[in-house]
């Protein structure tokens, strides 16, 4: 097992595909936690 393996994970590195043992980098979305806080709209 090294780096010419395709099963391992030092392989699909040096090989550069994905699979199983190494799943592709996923984007995560950044979600707003809270909205600015306006202090004009509380006063309505």
């Amino acid at each position: 097992m090294g780096k010419g393996d395709r099963k391992t994970k030092r392989g699909k590195i040096f090989l550069g595909s994905y699979g199983r043992l190494r799943p592709p980098r996923r984007k995560f979305k950044i979600k707003p936690t809270s909205l600015p806080h306006d202090p004009d709209k509380e006063l309505m």
